[in-house]
């Protein structure tokens, strides 16, 4: 069986992979990273992706506010939340 949401990440990885290869990341991220990696900190990983994902949501949300179209994404909640 197929997982949907790998399949869309690597189209995504298709589509934008060489253009994000030249995005910086903030100083010390990268190591970081490569650090939770190494420990297997799973934990920790899933954390930094779940903030990438509603700060995401969040962008997106207040661009289509901006536009004036509906948008895709929940109003930005008074706390984090996954």
């Amino acid at each position: 069986m197929t997982n949907p949401y790998a399949e869309w990440f690597e189209q995504l990885r298709a589509e934008y992979g060489e253009q994000l290869k030249a995005m910086p990341l903030p100083d010390g991220l990268p190591e970081h990273l490569h650090a939770l990696v190494q420990s297997r900190d799973e934990e920790a990983i899933q954390f930094m992706i779940k903030l990438a994902w509603q700060f995401g949501a969040q962008v997106g949300y207040a661009a289509g506010a901006r536009q004036g179209e509906a948008a895709v994404a929940a109003p930005r909640p008074a706390r984090v939340q996954a």
